[in-house]
């Protein structure tokens, strides 16, 4: 029996734009940049400083070149000056350097990640970024299973970095991994360090889950990530980042509330209600922190970081506006820095705050510009959540999940700098500036010049008005 239709030809299915091979290797290039940043101690752990350094250098040559070769559109006047400023003030601090060597050695590296996330914001659209990043979590989550199940089963204990297996009994502060998978104890993955684990396995969750949210390709396997993820970060036994997981939580729920609002002024009764539960809940964990991390199995002064910043305070107090000189991390061989503030029979290289840190090395000034760094990120990510998304007349567009990134990595960054300084390294501050950026050069997903080229070199088709 004959059947006719009146639909047109072109209206049958047809299959999936195929992505060019460029984009594809892009896309893979961007995800070793982002594994690099997650997984950089992981690196130094397996192969060394300096090989690591030397694949780091490497690295941001190839995506120099890689950059001049695909020459995305960027704005300039978008781009972002802020956090420009604060690299800009840490290599001037070389000048007045207490430590010039380690101030060179650490800015490069902070250039360089500041370079990193520039370049992959540039050159991926928004859903290519979320996607990114995802693989690269995805790496750091397996290698972290893989590795502390290899040490509990083939070495049968602990093990130092580069592999060396310890000859006697040591402080467990200096193990890579402490062989604790399968005796309930802390693990720390390729890290060598429980809260490090623990803060990328929330970013990993939170990424995982919001590719899971927007219907991403064999989204079922996302649900097996994610309870990778968390496991480790359960294992990982960070107070920090359980602190950090519920301000996520927080500030996900305020954001769902906000997108409901319908009335101009109905926002304002929310931020009021939720401005008084952060102040109120910051309060109780403040004054009540001797059962809140006596709960969490740690100590009311965070695990002797109270006698650490006591100590960085009084030092830092000596130059109080221009700071020591910059050094993130500390180089534990400098002679200013070698024994002086000694943790488990090793100096340490951090203030365990990076508003402490700010202080420390680049005074009064460096915490200014930091803190406009992270207001200015704060606030735009916040509103990229919130809005809706609107380029012309209409003003019903759905909202997409792949906006919540952004605000979702703030709220895990301020949590964790105010008992950490890596926000001001490897990931975090490439996922500030990487978002940062990005937010203000395409601050609607799919819109803007450089979203639509990188969409043509993919290969979608084109169509007018979005």
């Amino acid at each position: 029996m004959a059947m006719y239709t009146s639909h047109p030809v072109s209206a049958l299915p047809t299959a999936p734009p195929r992505e060019t091979t460029g984009h594809l290797l892009l896309r893979a290039w961007c995800v070793f940049v982002l594994f690099l940043a997650l997984g950089g101690v992981g690196v130094i752990n397996a192969v060394g400083p300096t090989v690591a350094g030397v694949v780091v250098v490497a690295s941001a040559l190839v995506s120099a070149v890689v950059w001049t070769v695909v020459r995305p559109p960027v704005a300039v006047r978008r781009l972002p000056f802020l956090a420009f400023g604060y690299v800009a003030w840490a290599g001037l601090s070389i000048l007045w350097s207490a430590w010039p060597a380690a101030s060179v050695l650490t800015w490069l590296l902070l250039a360089v990640t500041t370079f990193q996330g520039l370049f992959v914001g540039a050159v991926l659209t928004w859903r290519d970024v979320v996607g990114a990043v995802a693989s690269a979590a995805k790496w750091v989550v397996g290698l972290s299973l893989l590795f502390e199940l290899a040490v509990s089963i083939f070495v049968q204990g602990p093990i130092l970095p580069g592999f060396v297996r310890p000859e006697g009994r040591m402080d467990p502060i200096v193990y890579w991994s402490r062989d604790n998978l399968f005796d309930g104890g802390r693990i720390q993955g390729i890290f060598g360090n429980a809260n490090l684990l623990g803060a990328a396995m929330l970013l990993a969750i939170i990424v995982f889950a919001i590719r899971y949210a927007a219907r991403a390709p064999r989204r079922s396997l996302l649900w097996g990530w994610i309870a990778i993820a968390a496991f480790l970060l359960v294992r990982a036994g960070s107070a920090t980042t359980v602190v950090a997981a519920a301000f996520v939580v927080l500030v996900l729920a305020t954001v769902l509330v906000m997108r409901t609002a319908r009335r101009p002024g109905e926002r304002t009764r929310w931020y009021v209600l939720y401005a008084l539960v952060g102040v109120g809940g910051g309060a109780a964990l403040w004054f009540g922190r001797d059962s809140v991390f006596g709960a969490l199995g740690r100590d009311a002064d965070l695990t002797g970081r109270e006698g650490i910043w006591a100590d960085v305070l009084a030092r830092a107090d000596q130059h109080p506006f221009i700071g020591w000189g910059f050094s993130m991390p500390w180089i534990s061989s400098e002679p200013l820095i070698d024994g002086w503030i000694v943790d488990h029979g090793q100096t340490v290289v951090q203030a365990h705050s990076m508003w402490l840190d700010a202080y420390f090395q680049l005074g009064g000034v460096g915490v200014v510009l930091l803190a406009l760094v992270f207001l200015a990120y704060v606030w735009r990510s916040w509103f990229f959540a919130i809005d809706r998304p609107r380029w012309d007349l209409r003003a019903d567009r759905p909202y997409s999940p792949l906006t919540l990134l952004p605000t979702l990595v703030g709220a895990l960054l301020v949590v964790q700098g105010l008992t950490e300084s890596t926000p001001l390294l490897l990931w975090g501050w490439m996922l500030v500036v990487l978002f940062g950026s990005k937010i203000k050069q395409s601050p609607l997903l799919g819109v803007g010049p450089a979203e639509q080229s990188i969409a043509i070199e993919r290969g979608e088709p084109q169509r007018s008005g979005t």
